[in-house]
């Protein structure tokens, strides 16, 4: 397809391009009344940064099973320099645990053929990836046990921990969920948690939005604006429908985190 030249491009296109590290692309309606508004106004807003919006973006994309939109987005967020490919990596384990590992395998897929695509147009070899060991998380297992205790804690806001004695919350919760994933440190705390709230949003699973929202503000890593921001994000990428549900519990963990904080200082 031709690319019209640049004067020709409606602003939802040259966003695109921007943003993609790709050509701008040729658009007739309503293909270009998308781009304008997904490209030439979400991603253009201030509430959120363009390096945190991709953590919304990606797992939605990843989860829907759009493999050239994914592809192109993967692609764009590590040829800007807005996501190191270690950050990337990790978004990809973070989205296994929260949204399943058969998706994760084509997202990680998809990682590796674009990191080697960017190299390959740079005429440079990939760099060898950073070594897994030796690991930050205790090997220990009573101590790795005690640390996704803690980290359950931490992460949720919560008083209280699950049972060790059971697979699904001593083994899986515990032991890596907690001992493990949320406590590597090839990515930021905010955006594992951008990365989370996307998973449990398109899953409808009520308590987890319920929870996770809530951790989130209570925490203070996303702020009230921000959360508003990635809810919207989230509807341009996944749909308003889930979007509709995502912001309900976002308003309802304001007003719960505000009455929390109010009753904390006044304690």
């Amino acid at each position: 397809m031709p690319v019209p030249p640049s004067g020709e491009a409606g602003r939802g296109a040259r966003a695109f391009a921007e943003l993609m590290t790709l050509p701008i692309p040729a658009t007739a309606a309503p293909a270009a009344t998308l781009l304008d508004f997904v490209f030439g106004e979400i991603w253009q807003r201030p509430g959120l940064s363009r390096r945190d919006r991709w953590f919304i973006a990606l797992p939605c994309l990843a989860a829907a099973d759009t493999e050239e939109p994914l592809r192109e987005h993967i692609y764009a967020a590590l040829h800007s320099g807005d996501v190191t490919i270690d950050e990337m990596r990790e978004a990809v384990l973070h989205f296994a645990v929260y949204s399943g590992w058969p998706k994760a395998s084509l997202f990680n897929m998809i990682v590796d053929e674009q990191w080697q695509r960017i190299h390959t147009e740079r005429g440079e070899p990939v760099p060898p990836p950073t070594p897994l060991l030796p690991l930050t998380t205790p090997s220990d297992p009573e101590s790795r046990l005690l640390a996704g205790e803690q980290a359950f804690r931490d992460v949720n806001c919560l008083p209280y921990v699950p049972t060790r004695d059971d697979p699904y919350s001593g083994a899986g919760i515990l032991n890596f969920v907690f001992g493990e994933m949320w406590l590597r440190p090839g990515l930021g705390m905010k955006q594992r948690r951008l990365i989370t709230v996307a998973c449990v949003a398109f899953q409808d699973a009520p308590y987890p939005i319920l929870s996770h929202v809530y951790a989130a503000l209570k925490s203070r890593d996303v702020s009230f604006d921000e959360i508003d921001e990635a809810a919207l994000q989230f509807g341009a990428y996944y749909g308003w429908p889930k979007a509709s549900r995502l912001i309900d519990v976002i308003e309802e963990q304001k007003q719960r985190v505000t009455q929390e904080w109010a009753e904390e200082g006044n304690a």
